[in-house]
């Protein structure tokens, strides 16, 4: 059964190791922040820094193993219909970010949408690890500056995550609406996902 992410929200579900996730960008243009902590310890999670060491490479692509802060994979990325362009160089956005953007009062932002989902499932959250941005398009250029590209993206678009360890993912519908991660409208939108065993 698919359930929905809605826009600017983020969910938390558990995986048992073999279980897998499909999230669906359904509009094709949504930036979902996703983490993965250790199901029996919340201090091992998915970590973009021990990733780039692991695969040599900012972009994971299908089949690449997706490993923790100690070095083991946590979660495959099994299946991707999508061109592939993932982000793990950005953190989750904050509210300090859109401060710096401009925004003068409380703005929705992935790092408070991880502390909620987490919160509902009544999982703890000693840490916000920078995320795998999935579907966020930031080309790196050779001199090494960033561009914060439009998605690449297409409505229908999939990812499958499958869990090595059990495990909980979290998802955040990116609500940057400042500048067009999500595309050149600047609209958050829901996303769908499916747990499959």
């Amino acid at each position: 059964m698919m359930e929905t992410v809605p826009a600017r929200q983020g969910r938390a579900v558990r995986l048992r190791a073999g279980q897998a996730i499909r999230i669906v960008n359904t509009h094709g243009s949504q930036v979902v922040d996703t983490w993965a902590f250790n199901a029996a310890d919340p201090t091992e999670a998915m970590s973009m820094e021990h990733l780039h060491a692991f695969l040599g490479s900012v972009f994971p692509g299908q089949g690449d193993a997706l490993v923790t802060n100690r070095r083991r994979p946590i979660l495959i990325l099994e299946e991707d219909t999508s061109p592939g362009r993932h982000d793990t160089v950005i953190a989750a956005c904050d509210l300090h970010r859109y401060q710096s953007l401009g925004c003068k009062g409380y703005h929705d932002n992935c790092t408070d949408n991880l502390h909620a989902a987490l919160s509902m499932i009544g999982f703890p959250c000693p840490q916000v690890p920078a995320p795998l941005n999935l579907w966020m398009n930031i080309p790196i250029n050779p001199d090494g500056s960033i561009t914060w590209g439009e998605p690449l993206s297409r409505p229908g678009d999939h990812v499958i995550l499958r869990a090595v360890l059990d495990c909980v993912v979290v998802m955040s519908t990116c609500p940057q609406d400042m500048i067009p991660i999500n595309g050149r409208d600047c609209t958050p939108v829901e996303v769908q996902f499916q747990i499959l065993d």
